[in-house]
């Protein structure tokens, strides 16, 4: 006899074992990533203060349309002002309600009262994602850039548009009280 001619090769037995494993602890990785996320939007509320924070960031009136220097754009850190605010991709947006991620003690709380595009779009929460002067984002690459595009539209969805962040020289725009109510209409 031929033994063994119209089995498996050897080997390969474990190939399938090991390719099943591999697709287990994915999927382990895709729950325990998601419970993550859940915990992180439910769960605790960011240390001490952390609720009466988020409690005096409701009781804010929405912003007034109007565009920001980077200079300007500081001051809503947090910290100096209950209000925060963060560029994506040229666009100004009010994350306070989100200060438990964007608050001086929160994991982005880096990006607050700044331009977090360089950071988001290099997955950086360091002093290397920050620009002190205006950043074209030039030296970006193709996928970086959509990856700025896909969360100015993430922070569009979930938080208000205050305004534009101005380059130098730039003239901020002219807002009516028309726009910001049209908007306010549109948005809700």
């Amino acid at each position: 006899g031929g033994g063994g001619v119209g089995g498996p090769p050897a080997g390969a037995g474990a190939l399938v074992v090991g390719a099943e494993m591999l697709l287990a602890l994915v999927v382990l990785a895709l729950v325990v990533l998601a419970a993550y996320r859940l915990y992180l939007r439910w769960g605790t509320r960011s240390g001490p203060g952390g609720a009466a924070r988020e409690g005096q960031a409701a009781a804010l009136p929405r912003m007034k349309r109007r565009d920001f220097t980077l200079e300007q754009l500081r001051e809503f850190n947090g910290t100096r002002n209950p209000r925060i605010l963060l560029a994506v991709n040229g666009k100004v947006f009010d994350v306070t309600k989100g200060s438990k991620f964007y608050g001086p003690d929160g994991p982005y709380g880096i990006f607050a009262g700044r331009d977090a595009s360089r950071g988001l779009a290099t997955f950086r929460l360091d002093k290397d994602a920050l620009r002190d002067e205006y950043d074209d984002l030039s030296d970006l690459n193709a996928v970086q850039m959509e990856s700025v595009r896909e969360w100015e539209m993430q922070f569009k969805e979930k938080y208000d548009y205050v305004g534009r962040l101005l380059k130098p020289g730039e003239e901020p725009s002219e807002y009516t009280d028309e726009e910001d109510t049209k908007d306010h209409t549109k948005q809700e």
